[in-house]
């Protein structure tokens, strides 16, 4: 199975600091409340507009918080995805045709609509942005790219299947991954809420992951069954550097 490339991502401190496992009391409390400072829409406005002022605070709930958010159907079929990926199949990278850059972020917009933390959505608006040359949203794409696989991190250390990293996409958990450029093993569910997955080779002691993914099945439709999507690999296919 060919797996989507997120190579190098300057991956922000917080990954690093203490976990910040998400608190579903906190995070409705305060999402909920028209005058917190993380009363979601505000948030999500401001995650539209590209808000570069966005800390790590506002990251937490923003992720989090989507759970609580009527457009979060995690087990819903993503029409638009599928066309995303259509359009990222026949692309010339090393060429790219303005036309096609605009449907795939046209593609893109509508995904994130259901979808808009994505890593791999975050990752290919970054290039098409940055292949047309509009340098301010490319890095706007990437600054959302960086902070949402922090948040993952910070969640948890993934290692052990009480201290899991908390997703709210199975394709989260294995974009995070694949952003170190790691490989990885199919999945094992190990719990009704944590699914480990085994890294192709080790890095150093880990040899794999565990996350979260209780969120997705929350609100599960009776007789819903989850298809796991496609992922994708795409060679060269990043968003450029910035020094901070």
């Amino acid at each position: 199975m060919k797996r989507l490339l997120i190579l190098p991502l300057l991956l922000l401190a917080a990954m690093t600091s203490a976990a910040k496992t998400p608190d579903e009391d906190d995070i409705a409390e305060k999402t909920f409340n028209a005058s917190s400072k993380y009363y979601y829409p505000n948030l999500m406005m401001r995650y539209r507009n590209g808000d570069t002022t966005l800390d790590e605070e506002d990251y937490h709930y923003l992720y989090y918080g989507f759970a609580y958010d009527d457009n979060y159907r995690p087990l819903d079929p993503n029409k638009a995805l599928d066309r995303l990926f259509a359009l990222i199949e026949t692309l010339n990278i090393e060429n790219p045709d303005v036309v096609h850059l605009h449907d795939i972020i046209s593609a893109g917009e509508e995904v994130m609509v259901r979808d808009p933390f994505s890593p791999k959505v975050l990752n290919i608006m970054a290039y098409a942005y940055g292949a047309l040359g509009e340098s301010l949203k490319e890095k706007v794409f990437y600054n959302h790219l960086n902070n949402i696989i922090s948040t993952i991190e910070s969640s948890n250390d993934g290692l052990t299947t009480k201290t899991p990293r908390h997703v709210l996409m199975f394709s989260h958990a294995r974009d995070a991954i694949a952003s170190h450029g790691l490989e990885f093993r199919t999945s094992k569910i190990m719990n009704r809420s944590v699914e480990y997955i085994p890294l192709e080779k080790p890095d150093g002691k880990v040899k794999g992951y565990y996350f979260d993914y209780s969120r997705i099945y929350r609100h599960k439709p009776e007789n819903t069954e989850y298809h796991r999507p496609r992922t994708w690999q795409f060679n060269n296919l990043k968003p450029r550097k910035y020094k901070h």
